[in-house]
């Protein structure tokens, strides 16, 4: 079993930035990839940014170039920095990391502001 508790979300205008973490415990030894996913009013679940055991990361088009993605295996953390936030970023983020099974966080609200 893996737990994840999220942190760093928040209300902010819109250009502004926020930084989201990931804390994993339990069978962390497991964990390869991790990442983000998030999920708007009325829209379904997308997918955001994601980082393997590597390093190797990977983003959606319409986050590529305003979000980074990183983690610190030492920590078992997995932080998403997103600036020039956008309206449309408004969502549910939801930290997400892959064992032989997938395990979600609990969610956490992001809100931009026009």
């Amino acid at each position: 079993q893996v737990q994840l508790v999220e942190s760093g979300g928040g209300s902010v205008q819109a250009g502004g930035s926020l930084r989201l973490s990931c804390a994993a415990s339990g069978r962390v030894f497991d964990i390869n990839d991790m990442g983000w996913y998030r999920q708007a009013p009325g829209k379904q679940r997308e997918y955001v940014a994601s980082v393997t055991s590597g390093g190797g990361t990977y983003y959606a088009d319409s986050v590529r170039g305003r979000f980074t993605i990183s983690r610190d295996n030492a920590k078992n953390t997995v932080y998403l920095q997103m600036n020039n936030l956008k309206p449309d970023d408004t969502a549910v983020y939801y930290c997400r990391v892959v064992t032989t099974l997938y395990y979600w966080g609990q969610g956490i609200q992001v809100t931009v502001s026009s």
